[in-house]
């Protein structure tokens, strides 16, 4: 069974969160205010977050189903832009379906901040003679620095390089590892 980026992303933070509410430090506080900055939940039913009385913090209850949306979205690429290695097919500098989401959100990021440079690193794996390899991760890196020209980014935040076969990111002959070094990795500056 085959899962999108973007669905493994999804997951991921399901996760985390899932993990992250089910955690408890097991102390039990005698004055349950004593510390506090966070009211688990309003007399009106909605959550706030770093409220101390005196001060208003983040409610749940005042988010418009529009503001949840973005803030979901946001949540989301946030996770896609986790994904900073992009894996090849053998001999080939085409882009795979499931990459194409986190391109997107990348390119959407350096689009959003200038001031960001990503250096793109382009990879082989150890079949090739060195000089066919480097130019196949040139090609590779190339291909991801349109991708992400032509969904947002500016060409003067992306710099591209090759390593061909010399930096593996997994040693060895096994098929899987050599679909391992198959990559362009982004590197954010």
């Amino acid at each position: 069974m085959k899962f999108s980026v973007q669905s493994k992303a999804i997951a991921m933070l399901f996760s985390v969160g899932l993990i992250a509410g089910c955690s408890s430090t097991g102390d039990q506080m005698e004055d349950a205010s004593f510390g506090s900055d966070v009211s688990a939940v309003d007399q009106q039913g909605g959550s706030t977050v770093y409220s101390d009385g005196t001060r208003d913090g983040v409610s749940s209850e005042q988010l418009s189903d529009e503001e949840r949306m973005a803030a979901q979205q946001q949540s989301q690429q946030m996770a896609l832009r986790g994904v900073t290695v992009f894996y090849f097919d053998f001999d080939t500098a085409e882009i795979n379906a499931e990459s194409r989401d986190v391109l997107v959100a990348h390119a959407r990021y350096l689009s959003a901040n200038p001031s960001m440079n990503v250096r793109l690193e382009g990879h082989a794996d150890d079949r090739g003679t060195s000089e066919y390899n480097l130019a196949l991760g040139e090609r590779r890196a190339n291909a991801v620095q349109r991708f992400l020209i032509v969904n947002g980014a500016s060409r003067g935040q992306l710099e591209t390089i090759s390593y061909g076969e010399e930096k593996p990111a997994v040693q060895g002959m096994s098929d899987s590892a050599r679909s391992q070094n198959r990559r362009v990795e982004l590197i954010f500056r």
